[in-house]
């Protein structure tokens, strides 16, 4: 169970680092007037990786 907690714990990190990548560049490229597809492209990969995350957590503490 340890491995699978570390593994979990990559992952929300790596959704967290999306996340926050994504809201910056969000930032520096609506006040250069470019445009803002890629940032917003990653907030939503971010949020989807969450989701699936959480589930992913709430269906293995379901079952043990």
């Amino acid at each position: 169970m340890d491995g699978l907690f570390g593994l979990f714990v990559i992952y929300i990190l790596t959704a967290i680092v999306l996340f926050v990548v994504g809201i910056i560049q969000i930032i520096i490229k609506s006040s250069r007037n470019e445009p803002v597809k890629p940032g917003l492209k990653l907030l939503i990969i971010s949020v989807i990786m969450a989701v699936i995350g959480f589930g992913a957590c709430a269906v293995l503490l379901f079952n043990s």
